[in-house]
């Protein structure tokens, strides 16, 4: 066994290889499992005790000699690959694409930006949550039509959890935790369950905003929807106030500007009206502040609530909801230049 020792020995110091074949070949033959080392290893069981010791030494030298040069090996192969890879320092370079925010969130960093300089903390909320914060807490009767399956996601088919339809939920955990005054807006997504067309989706996002404090009255309210509509679009934008109902806000409207898509002379995003809703506003229910622990004898509040959706669509023009979503690089690579 000695002779066969010194004759691999031998073989492993003169072994060449020039590619990756000849590599794995010395690999195999004498590193592997099954190599020349490790039988020699198996055939060491057969040995008398007397000659194991000597023999042991001689065949760990050989596995440390055959396992160095396999390193020098692959080193030899990785420094040839290197110097004789094949590259035209003459073609022209590829341009580097530089990436830009997607249309919604310049919109929606654009709505904090204005809502900040008037005060306005921005808060943030579980997409996933109960009953009671999605629609208990805000004043919605048992019987409402959006706790049914068909207008909400409910979650593994439990009546007490689903996915938010609106950030409201953040204004309860909000009233909860803080006392007044508190004035945050609350930007975040919310899901439906609604047939996806071009004005409509079944998840989009939502920008909410909440002022409770002593004496806040609806010409508050007015005043701050005047200056984000101005701020958000032009000077000259028209915006009209319209009578609505919001199981958490009493009095309640609806808050339309003139669509930008036809300067208001009809089309259909406008449904040939000439004005585009863009927001529900109201002054905060009263049973919705019991709710949170806060009395309306002493404070009251306003809230409203706009779908970041609707206001890109007004301010880029774009007319299907669908494209925010569709990753369309085509679409929004028209976006790079307003960044």
């Amino acid at each position: 066994m000695e002779e066969r020792i010194q004759t691999l020995m031998q073989e492993v110091s003169a072994y060449t290889a020039t590619d990756k074949a000849g590599v794995e070949n010395f690999r195999l033959a004498y590193v592997s499992k099954k190599g020349a080392v490790s039988e020699l290893f198996e055939g060491m069981k057969q040995l008398p005790p007397e000659e194991k010791k000597k023999v042991g030494k001689l065949l760990n030298d050989l596995k440390q000699a055959a396992e160095a040069k396999l390193a020098v090996l692959n080193e030899q192969l990785e420094s040839h690959t290197a110097a004789t890879f094949d590259l035209d320092l003459t073609l022209p370079p590829v341009p580097n694409t530089t990436g830009n925010a997607h249309p919604l969130t310049l919109v929606r960093n654009r709505i904090i930006e204005i809502f900040e300089r008037l005060g306005f903390n921005v808060a943030d909320g579980p997409e996933i949550e109960s009953d009671w914060y999605n629609f208990s807490a805000l004043n919605f009767p048992e019987n409402h039509p959006a706790r049914e399956m068909q207008d909400t996601f409910f979650v593994e088919k439990n009546p007490d959890v689903l996915l938010r339809t609106h950030t409201s939920n953040v204004q309860i955990r909000l009233l909860e935790k803080q006392k007044p005054p508190v004035r945050a807006i609350m930007p975040g997504r919310v899901y439906r369950n609604e047939a996806i067309s071009a004005r409509a989706h079944c998840f989009f996002h939502q920008v909410e905003g909440l002022y409770v404090n002593r004496n806040v009255g609806f010409a508050d309210l007015k005043q701050t929807l005047y200056h984000f509509a101005k701020e958000m679009f032009h000077k000259d934008i028209q915006i009209r106030f319209r009578p609505s109902f919001f199981p958490f806000t009493e009095p309640s409207a609806e808050i339309d500007i003139s669509c930008l898509i036809c300067n208001g002379k009809g089309c259909n995003v406008c449904k040939h009206s000439g004005w585009v809703e863009i927001a529900g506003a109201g002054m905060v229910h009263p049973n919705v502040l019991r709710n949170c622990g806060v009395d309306p004898e002493e404070f009251t509040g306003f809230a409203f609530g706009m779908g970041i959706e609707r206001i890109t669509m007004l301010k880029y023009r774009v007319n299907d909801l669908r494209l925010y979503s569709e990753n369309d690089l085509r679409f929004l690579r028209q976006f790079q230049s307003v960044i």
